[in-house]
């Protein structure tokens, strides 16, 4: 535990959120609106902090005509609160677009409405949020017999106290063990200012390495801006597969399945998390299988190839030259190892959650999702921990599939705060109780 330091102000926060992406801004909009409701004395005060300069969402990965996977209600509060001013029809109305959306006939946005979406609740939403800030640690104050209090240390060396953090740190990326960042070897989540970087083509070739939607998206629009390269799509399956939306298949991101998972045994939850991988994970669109497909095609007709999918296949190794990128791709059918001379490799190859450990200081000890998540995402911490610590992602082992999606931060911004309250009420009821008893205890974790 640290000692006592004078923080940034004297205020002590009821809550601080690691990060200011969809997940907390969620948060954050149920916090206003539960604080528009209530008395002054209820109200919820939060600090977010934001390594970025400004609000951004996959700015790299927003491709053109590139569609949502999730139905626009999935919105920021539309499932927690239809009558919310926040949700994309009223985001539509103040953009004048309201009926025209309604005249397109569809369910799905392309990821650059969707993103300025995004950006018009950020703008709107009354919350202290500190972009350009990075939060260097989380460490328990010291003060009587548990930890009732969280300092946040920030990277310039000030500090914020709270009685809760809230991490929404979001994803990072998964790179292969091969794989060396560099201008023409890139993640797709950085692809769009990668591409705009990079010199003109020399070898007017490209490889793009996954077999999911953000690899499918990559090499139609590689194809399609780049007419005279030939653009290498390489992928461990046979071909692509398509995404798994039937309606019974959805119901793995209802938000009342994520209670059935979490009480489920972890052998069952496991199972059924796998059995559904299909609806998410290394799968696309069908009509972008389709047209990938008649594209592939009519260059067969045509006898003039540009588009090639290296099924079954791998890149052992790279070696990158001044005027490109060697890639050596290998079949598992035929045992053959292809070298390709490129101007980039852009592996799409998928995300994984952010650590949370390593934010977490000495006084924080044992801070891991292996020690368990309860239903209302908060994690499992020492007995003298009694400030609590909540998850915006990595838990899709405990609460399901939408743990990293956009599905349901409506309603997970809902149950973290609801859970926040329940526990500032209990601990506002003991104190009261400790304050007329100073022999009474409690078990409240």
């Amino acid at each position: 535990m640290t000692d006592s330091r004078r923080a940034d102000d004297e205020q002590i926060l009821d809550l601080v959120g690691i990060g200011f992406g969809p997940s907390n801004l969620a948060l954050a909009i149920a916090i206003e609106e539960h604080n528009a409701e209530c008395s002054p004395t209820e109200k919820v005060t939060a600090r977010f902090f934001e390594k970025q300069e400004e609000f951004g969402w996959h700015r790299g990965m927003l491709l053109d005509g590139a569609t949502m996977q999730i139905a626009f209600p999935k919105d920021l509060v539309t499932f927690r609160n239809p009558r919310s001013g926040y949700s994309f029809f009223s985001y539509l109305h103040e953009r004048g677009r309201l009926v025209d959306f309604v005249n397109h006939q569809t369910f799905f946005p392309t990821r650059v409405e969707f993103q300025d979406y995004l950006r018009w609740a950020a703008a709107r939403v009354d919350a202290d949020v500190r972009y350009g800030t990075t939060v260097a640690s989380v460490e328990g104050v010291e003060g009587g017999e548990a930890v009732e209090l969280f300092e946040v240390v920030l990277a310039d060396g000030t500090t914020v106290r709270a009685r809760n953090v809230v991490v929404g740190a979001g994803l990072r990326e998964r790179l292969p063990e091969w794989a060396t960042p560099s201008a023409r070897c890139f993640h797709n989540h950085q692809f769009l200012f990668r591409i705009a970087e990079m010199p003109q083509p020399v070898h007017q070739r490209f490889v793009v390495l996954g077999a999911g939607q953000s690899a499918a998206e990559v090499v139609h629009y590689l194809h399609g801006r780049y007419p005279e390269a030939e653009v290498h799509s390489v992928f461990s399956r046979f071909g692509f597969s398509p995404a798994d939306d039937s309606p019974y298949a959805n119901r793995i991101f209802d938000p009342g399945t994520v209670d059935e998972l979490h009480a489920a045994p972890a052998v069952e939850r496991a199972r059924l998390l796998a059995l559904h991988r299909g609806t998410n994970y290394s799968v696309v669109d069908i009509e972008l299988i389709n047209e990938l497909y008649a594209t592939e095609y009519q260059e067969r007709v045509r006898g003039q190839r540009r588009l090639f999918m290296r099924r079954a296949s791998e890149i052992r190794a790279t070696s990158e030259t001044p005027d490109g990128i060697e890639v050596h791709v290998h079949s598992a059918l035929d045992g053959l190892t292809d070298t390709l001379m490129c101007d980039a490799l852009v592996l799409a190859t998928g995300f994984e959650p952010t650590p949370i450990g390593a934010v977490f200081g000495a006084s924080v000890p044992g801070v891991s999702i292996e020690r368990g998540v309860g239903r209302d995402y908060r994690l499992a911490l020492d007995p003298d921990v009694r400030a609590g610590v909540y998850l915006q992602g990595g838990t899709e082992k405990t609460h399901g599939l939408t743990a990293s999606l956009l599905s349901n931060v409506a309603i997970r911004a809902g149950e973290i705060l609801n859970s926040i309250l329940a526990h500032r009420d209990i601990r506002g009821g003991l104190a009261r109780l400790n304050e007329d008893n100073p022999y009474a205890t409690s078990e409240v974790r």
